[in-house]
């Protein structure tokens, strides 16, 4: 698996999109983040993003999912554009 085109989830913009490609953390975190959907290969959608360090929302499987900042930028990502339902 290479991550050479892998950014942080938490530096998506609003409304991008991308496949999860890894989790980097404990396993604790790594449990929870599975349990919400967020495993790789997932196809994330950033729906929201907090200013000045806030929480971000994402979309994944259908489901809204709210995370810290600091947790997202744990999570690695295969940028893939725009959300087609975005309409961009």
């Amino acid at each position: 698996m290479s991550f050479a085109f892998s950014v942080p989830l938490a530096s998506l913009p609003p409304g991008g999109a991308g496949r999860l490609v890894a989790i980097h953390g404990g396993r604790g975190s790594a449990l929870r983040l599975r349990r919400l959907g967020l495993r790789p290969g997932a196809l994330v959608r950033m729906v929201a993003a907090g200013g000045w360090g806030g929480p971000v929302l994402l979309e994944v499987d259908g489901c809204r999912v709210a995370l810290g900042r600091g947790l997202a930028r744990h999570i690695l990502v295969e940028p893939r554009g725009p959300s087609p339902r975005d309409g961009h």
